[in-house]
């Protein structure tokens, strides 16, 4: 294992090389590596508010294993050829670089906190117990500062990133290479694909994204930031047709 210093994952594990996605121009992305591919669903607590993910289904994965990107695919997560005939843009317009400096920076005693609004995956952890934004500014205990970090850490297209003030390093959540299908029961929506642990992004015509902790790549077809998530699919009310309760045992995150 080694180390990257490329943004939004400063001193975060790189995972092995045998793990990467690589986005055909015209069609889905192709997963290499065998990663673990399980059901991440938004979870709510007691006030409505998002505040776990429960695992549900799994999905077997051979390698290259060829996720839709398109939203049309009748056999989902999985590409079924439908791409060829979808109306869809398939071009990929987001940025190669995760550029702390398109982020506003929200400083507090013991937290500060970058946010990015370009890879809002519109999961909404951040809204819970009075917002990010405001508990970040007042966070001057332990407890306080780690609702900060778990708010944060829980994005998953990796927009808001929580930094120690006192060293400068981000915190991140430690993630073995996996992907998660994220469903949303709340919003009876299906969301993003969850690419976690510091697995490659790459395209087929060349373009290779920074490596980062928590990605989360459009899987409705819609988002405008390709091949990121911008929340698209809470508008558009996607849904792809899977069951969306978790499984008795799963993991908790």
């Amino acid at each position: 294992m080694e180390k990257t210093n490329h943004h939004g994952g400063e001193g975060m594990i790189l995972a092995p090389e045998k793990f990467y996605i690589l986005i055909e121009e015209e069609g889905p992305y192709l997963v290499f590596g065998t990663p673990p591919i399980n059901q991440q669903i938004i979870t709510m607590n007691s006030d409505g508010e998002s505040w776990w993910y429960r695992e549900g289904r799994s999905f077997d994965n051979k390698e290259p294993c060829a996720l839709c990107r398109c939203g049309e695919s009748h056999n989902k997560p999985f590409c079924d050829g439908h791409h060829t005939s979808a109306d869809w843009d398939p071009v990929l317009t987001g940025p190669e670089k995760f550029d702390l400096k398109k982020a506003e920076m929200f400083e507090g005693p013991m937290i500060v906190l970058s946010d990015n609004q370009e890879f809002c995956a519109y999961a909404r952890f951040c809204d819970a117990k009075g917002q990010i934004w405001n508990i970040v500014q007042e966070a001057d205990t332990k407890e306080e500062a780690d609702l900060v970090i778990r708010e944060a850490g829980h994005c998953p297209g990796g927009r808001l990133i929580a930094w120690d003030r006192e060293t400068g390093e981000p915190i991140e959540p430690h993630f073995e290479p996996s992907i998660g299908i994220i469903q949303d029961p709340a919003l009876k929506i299906s969301g993003p694909i969850w690419v976690r642990g510091g697995i490659r992004i790459k395209s087929e015509n060349g373009k290779e994204y920074d490596v980062r902790n928590r990605v989360a790549l459009c899987r409705c077809g819609k988002s405008s930031n390709k091949p990121f998530c911008n929340g698209a699919h809470a508008s558009v009310h996607f849904h792809d047709g899977l069951p969306d309760k978790p499984k008795e045992g799963g993991e908790v995150f």
